[in-house]
Order: C-alpha cells, then structure tokens, then sequence
C-alpha cells in the first residue's frame, strides 16, 4: 500500500487574476469540470492499492479542500494544515511524521496535470521496490523542448528496470544549456514528483536538514486536532527553515534515484502552458466561460461571471474575472508576475 501525500500550498500567483491567494489553481478547474485537487486526488482512488491521501495545505484552505476531496471520492483524507507556507522540505517532513513509519509516501503536488494516468502507474510500479530498500524515488519527464522555466535531472547508470541512479540535479538552465541538455538525452525534467519510504526521507533530512526536521518534529509534537485536520504547532512550524526538498534533501543524498516517464505531464505553470495543453477549436482557440469569437483565432479565454466577446483579434490571453481583466500577447505570460507586483504597489498601480 502507498500513501499519496497531497501539496496543496501554493499560491498560484503566475494565473493571475483567475489564481488568488485565497482560491489558489489547485482549487480552480482549469483543465476540465475538476480542479486541479481533485484530478490529483483520483489518480491514487484505487484503495486497493493507495491509502487514504495525507493533504498538506494552508489552514485558510481547509473547508475548500474538504468539500472538493470529498466529490473526487476523498472523503477519506487527512489534512495537515500548515500555519504558514515553508516551501515543500518542511511540508514533507511533516507529512513522514505523520505516516506510519514504514509507508510509502507518493508525494504529488497538487497543481500539475497528467495526461497518461496508466504510464504514472507503470513509473510507479518500476520505482518503488526501490523505494522499499531505501532510496529515495524521482520522477523524471521526458523533456519535449529546451524549456528554461523547469529543473533538470541528469539520468546515470541502470538500478533496475525502468530505474536510473540520479547524477546531478540543475536548477532552470540558461537556453542554450537546455537545448544541449535535450540533444544528450541525458536529461529530465524535474517534475517535483517523489517516491520514498517515510523513514527513509526522514533519515535523510535528519542527515542534511536537521532543523528542519527538528521544527517539524516540535510542531507535529505539539499539534492538535480536529476532525480529520492534523494542526501542528504553529510557532514551531515557523521557526523551520523555508527550503525545497530538492535542495534540503535531493541534491544531496547519494541515495536518489530516478524514474524515466513519459506520462503527458504539465505543471501548467503559465497561461502559455495552459493553451498549450487546453483543447482548441479549429481555429485554435480555448475557451472557458462566457465567450463569444467572430474571426479570431488562437486565443486562450477565460470568461468568470461576465460575458466576452473577441472580434478579429489573434494569438491573445484573456482573462476576465468580476474585478480584473488580464489581456496579453500569447507568448508573454511570464510577465504577469509583473502585473500582480504592480498592483501591490500603489506608485506602480496607475502605470501607462
């Protein structure tokens, strides 16, 4: 039996304005009629083969996820609600501390898209006998462009089938190193997806993250409860240093290994990602809401709660909420960042 371990703590800032920090894309469904949470939920609902899921999410959160686990068929579910975001090591940690200390832990963000649901489950299978001897498990998509935007995993020497020790990892590579990177094929992206055992994981942040470990320890220490919602100690939570798993732990452990996938994978990180795995009409558009197109062609639109309507414009991302409305160059959205900075500053906020 695995246990699927959630990460629902992001604030999702780069889908602006349809992305909030109170209703972050995990929440929102932007590749169908489910959320983002709820797809990640049903690829572990076989309960023959995955435990009920341990959700690590922002406390403001938690009546949301309640409510969506429970249509995807997770009712089950435990939340461990964080009092404050300290990025996926301390997330983790707190989630090892709350399994049984022999569990597998899958560890999913819930915020990424997989089209290829049989190909993750055969990647898993392949990985985690590994896993049970110790090692700590890396998913590794086949990159499909010299994107700049993603870590990188450099594959080494077979461990067993399917399964590859892990050489180096490399944080976002400059252009011309990615298109090196993609001609080697021996290189992957770095999906931010884990296999381990809750021991093993802990064994290895005690070794290269001990105050990590020993925040979460105290916080999990001093928790309470209630109902299914796991609530650590909030002043030792944020006493623990904010630090990825993949420099706390991953980087530094000779222990990694990596599974090679190809399983339709996205982190719809951007609108142009959004288009790009989105179904398109004939002329190339996507649309969501309420929207109108005469003689236009590859736009991505997202209409919530009021009418738009697009006349002989091209390649555009539009986005209309209640109170913002997003338009921009497809191609640009890397940019929205600066949108969101812009607007909390009041010197920038009227800008022309």
């Amino acid at each position: 039996m695995i246990t699927p371990v959630i990460l629902s703590g992001g604030s999702g800032t780069r889908l602006w304005p349809l992305s909030r920090p109170e209703r972050p894309k995990q929440l929102l469904p932007l590749s169908g009629v489910e959320t983002m949470l709820q797809l990640t939920a049903r690829r572990t609902a076989d309960r023959s083969r995955f435990t009920a899921p341990l959700v690590v999410a922002g406390a403001a959160h938690e009546a949301e996820i309640i409510a969506q686990l429970g249509v995807a068929g997770a009712g089950d579910a435990t939340l461990i609600l964080e009092p404050v975001g300290r990025n996926t090591a301390p997330a983790i940690a707190l989630a090892a501390l709350a399994a049984a200390p022999d569990a597998l832990l899958l560890v999913m963000p819930s915020d990424h898209l997989i089209t290829d649901t049989a190909a993750f489950q055969a990647a898993i299978d392949a990985g985690a006998p590994l896993a049970e001897e110790g090692w700590l498990l890396t998913f590794g998509m086949t990159p499909t462009a010299p994107e700049t935007g993603f870590g990188y995993i450099e594959r080494g020497t077979a461990l067993a089938p399917g399964v590859e020790r892990a050489v180096r990892f490399v944080e976002k590579p400059n252009r011309t190193t990615a298109e090196n990177y993609l001609q080697t094929g021996q290189f992957l992206w770095n999906g931010g997806i884990f296999l381990f055992r809750a021991s093993a994981i802990l064994d290895a942040l005690g070794t290269h993250a001990p105050d990590i470990l020993d925040a979460a320890r105290k916080a999990v220490a001093g928790a309470a409860r209630s109902g299914r919602s796991l609530l650590p100690r909030a002043s030792a939570f944020e006493a623990s240093p904010s630090v990825a798993i993949d420099v706390a732990v991953m980087e530094r452990s000779d222990r990694v290994a990596i599974v090679p996938c190809a399983i339709g994978w996205s982190d719809v990180g951007s609108w142009d990602t959004l288009y790009d795995v989105s179904p398109k009409d004939d002329a190339g558009n996507s649309f969501g809401g309420d929207v109108q197109a005469i003689d236009a062609t590859g736009l991505l639109v997202r209409a919530e709660g009021l009418h738009v309507s697009c006349i002989d414009v091209h390649d555009l991302t539009i986005v209309a909420t209640r109170d913002a409305v997003l338009v921009m160059p497809r191609g640009s959205s890397q940019r929205v960042r600066e949108a969101v900075d812009a607007l909390a500053s009041p010197r920038t906020r009227n800008r022309t």
